[in-house]
């Protein structure tokens, strides 16, 4: 089956697109059109232009930053690029993942499309063929105010189009001139302003933001499919779910939430006509759907202001490709990307502290209305000495607190930097990590809760003799589950399991529904 296929200079790129072409599972063209082409080139002819002109250009004949009073002479204009990237090889922290820097790749790709920032069409050309042979630049997570732009991370990419510092190619880790010579691609000579262009942007926490949106929006519809198995498993009152309570409150993803728990609860006319045995269950299942919707009514502007980002101009100067003029701004800011981050991780974090009172309450025998010890499936006899979820319950705790911990802003923690010159800075990126270790957390949680869930619903259903009526979609889940997970009769360690299910988690092998249906 052939990829879905993204052509920038022709398609816009949406966070859902960022996610396909990180995993590989889209590929990412550059636009071939003539006239596509001209555009590009003539911001590049305007530069070429005022360089033999010797005219003023901020980062073409002017040092950057504080520097910018500083004339660079004719002659080492070239060598102004390649200097830039390599003072700014100063990353430190861990290395983003093969998946992260493909989405950085392709989001400043999408970026420099635009045609204002006065590149080659066969600079971008290059780029994007390194992206498809799989040539990935090793970007260090650490070093980024957020403005101006990520230099310092986005300075490893230049790096690898020039054959400098480390790539990651088929697998290894090698040095970059190394994997170009693997695939017969000669290192680029940058332009004028061509490294510049490529650093001063908003591209690495936009990607983050993007892979953050999408990570987020897959784990709220775990969320909603848990509280339906938790509910399920603690008999809990499906009529909390009931549709008529939130057209009364129609915040609208808040509604779907709810209604994506009752359908997997199978709520129906009868039972709510029936008298429930509790009349309230505590806030944690009660109140999810208050709790997921929020995520939900989020996302679709967070998306909005992301793929605006992704889209569009930001770096400095800006290149008028009609008329020819140099418009110096600040457009390298990540102040939206950093909002994004910042809200995100905080409405991400109550998922986490939602799915551990979840799963406080499965093993809490004065709460779990019947349900052995710690979800102990072990015989009479053995359970002295079994302790099942016990201690993965304290992780949950732990994993949930420090992901609460998280969500601290960073977009307030602005830093006067490169002699005042850089003295209001957005920490964008700082922020989109932040949001990233959080959903990570977040999925830890999740995942735990669904393992114990579906413990507790086969304890009812085989060891209690109550049989639950739900709906498919919750068997689908559990189904799923246990193919990484068998029922836990006696104490084993949980971890290599939990990693299995982390693993299919991210790569979406759980079947999930949209809350919304779509």
């Amino acid at each position: 089956m052939s990829l879905p296929v993204f052509v920038l200079g022709r398609d816009s790129l949406t966070t859902g697109a960022v996610r396909l072409i990180s995993y590989r599972q889209a590929d990412l063209h550059l636009c071939d059109d003539e006239a596509f082409r001209r555009t590009i080139d003539q911001g590049a002819a305007v530069l070429a232009e005022k360089w033999r002109n010797q005219e003023v250009v901020y980062g073409v004949t002017t040092g950057v930053g504080e520097s910018c009073t500083r004339g660079i002479p004719k002659e080492l204009v070239p060598q102004f690029s390649v200097n830039l990237s390599r003072f700014h090889g100063c990353g430190l922290g861990s290395i983003f993942d093969e998946h992260t820097a493909r989405a950085v790749v392709a989001v400043r790709l999408a970026s420099l499309v635009k045609g204002w920032s006065g590149v080659r069409w066969s600079m971008l050309n290059h780029l994007c063929t390194l992206l498809g042979h799989d040539i990935l630049p090793r970007i260090p997570a650490e070093g980024s105010v957020g403005a101006s732009g990520d230099l310092t991370p986005l300075s490893y990419v230049v790096a690898a189009m020039i054959g400098e510092r480390e790539v990651t190619f088929r697998g290894e880790i090698m040095p970059a001139r190394a994997a170009l010579d693997a695939v017969g691609i000669d290192p680029i000579a940058l332009q004028p302003k061509e490294g510049l262009a490529l650093m001063n942007g908003t591209s690495v926490m936009s990607a983050l933001c993007a892979l953050a949106i999408e990570r987020a929006e897959y784990l709220s519809m775990l969320a909603t499919r848990v509280t339906a198995l938790v509910s399920a498993a603690l008999l809990g009152n499906k009529s909390h779910f009931d549709d008529r309570i939130f057209a009364a409150k129609p915040h609208a993803g808040q509604r779907r939430a709810a209604q994506a728990i009752a359908e997997d609860l199978q709520l129906d006319d009868a039972y709510r006509r029936s008298a429930a045995e509790r009349v309230q269950d505590t806030y944690a299942l009660r109140c999810a759907p208050h709790v997921i919707g929020v995520v939900l009514d989020a996302l679709p502007w967070m998306k909005d202001w992301m793929e605006t980002e992704i889209n569009s101009v930001n770096d400095n100067p800006l290149i008028d490709p009609g008329t020819g003029d140099v418009l110096h701004g600040g457009n390298f800011y990540g102040g939206h990307a950093a909002f994004v981050a910042d809200s995100l991780k905080t409405a991400v974090a109550n998922l986490a502290d939602l799915a551990d009172r979840q799963m406080a309450l499965l093993l809490n025998v004065h709460r779990n209305h019947g349900l052995p010890l710690n979800l102990s499936g072990a015989p009479q006899d053995a359970l002295p000495v079994n302790h099942a979820f016990k201690a993965l319950q304290i992780a949950c705790s732990a994993w949930a607190a420090e992901a609460l911990k998280g969500t601290m802003p960073a977009s307030v923690f602005s830093r006067s930097t490169e002699s005042h010159n850089q003295d209001k800075v957005s920490m964008g990126t700082i922020a989109a990590r932040d949001c990233l270790r959080v959903i990570e957390l977040t999925e830890q949680v999740l995942v735990a809760t669904a393992l114990a869930g579906v413990q507790a619903l086969e304890l009812r259903e085989k060891n209690l003799n109550q049989p639950q009526q739900v709906g498919t979609g919750i068997r689908q889940l559990a189904n799923a589950m246990r193919a990484y997970s068998p029922f836990v009769a006696q104490d084993r360690p949980l971890d290599q399991e939990l990693r299995g299910l982390l693993a299919a988690l991210r790569q979406r092998k759980f079947p999930l529904s949209r809350p919304d249906h779509a």
